[in-house]
């Protein structure tokens, strides 16, 4: 009976996997299949493995791996001393609050501050180094892509350091440790499963971005998001963008299984 009650609570569960999941994905390969004419052909697929979409791809692997790179240099230490603030939680809270702001907002705010009269150049001027072109680059893309995903990176990371005991860190430092050496040898591999789920936060997003590559960068940083939204929005062609986005999931799902967390045998 109530092997029976359990099953009938996963019903909403599975029926919204199957909707909201499985029947999109299937769609997309299934638009995948059909060629500009809307033929069935396997047209698309070949096309995606021309030298013009494979560097795209490696374009849009390598800035994903700078963003996730400079946003976990960045998220690591602030969820460190976030531990060790007495008012944390309210810090955390401060943290998490620009995520709650539509994204399109924040990439507009970033428009005036990086822009030609805007707050960055107003200061470059004032410490003398003058005007810079700083907006439709690849830092502005960057940076503004690293703001953005920071929080995504301290909350796991955070979770993981509040879940070390201290007194693993006062006993590493009693037996003659530095503090390099208990970070490298106690710290960072008790909090490694934090750092794998705050990267996959991280860089699964990034690859697909397409907003700020439009209006930070100025469309000169090429993703395969960027590329799903031309052929969907703009070409029309529904079936190399489903194409895109199939290797897109592939890639996703690779990345998910290969920093995913394995359980240790006892």
């Amino acid at each position: 009976m109530r092997n029976k009650a359990r099953n009938i609570y996963l019903i909403p569960y599975a029926l919204w996997i199957l909707l909201f999941v499985v029947a999109p994905i299937v769609l997309v390969v299934y638009y995948s299949l059909f060629n500009l004419d809307g033929d069935l052909s396997l047209e698309n697929y070949r096309k995606f493995l021309t030298p013009v979409y494979l560097k795209m791809t490696l374009s849009s692997f390598w800035y994903a791996f700078l963003i996730t790179l400079f946003t976990l240099l960045i998220s690591y230490p602030t969820a460190y001393l976030l531990t060790k603030t007495k008012h944390k939680q309210l810090w955390l809270l401060l943290i998490i609050l620009p995520t709650w702001i539509n994204l399109l907002l924040k990439a507009y705010a970033f428009l005036g501050i990086f822009g030609t009269y805007g707050t960055a150049n107003s200061f470059l001027k004032l410490i003398g180094i003058g005007t810079k072109q700083i907006l439709f680059t690849d830092f502005s893309f960057i940076f503004v892509s690293v703001y953005i995903f920071i929080p995504f990176m301290i909350l796991p990371i955070f979770n993981a350091l509040e879940e070390v005991s201290p007194s693993l860190f006062y006993a590493s430092r009693d037996l003659g440790a530095s503090a390099w050496t208990t970070f490298r040898r106690v710290i960072f591999p008790l909090t490694i499963e934090g750092v794998k789920s705050g990267c996959q936060a991280v860089f699964i997003p990034a690859l697909s971005l397409f907003m700020i590559t439009r209006l930070i960068a100025g469309n000169r940083v090429i993703t395969l998001g960027t590329a799903i939204e031309q052929h969907f929005l703009v070409t029309q062609d529904w079936g190399m963008g489903s194409t895109i986005a199939v290797f897109l999931i592939i890639a996703m799902v690779i990345i998910m299984v290969l920093s995913g967390t394995r359980k240790r045998g006892a």
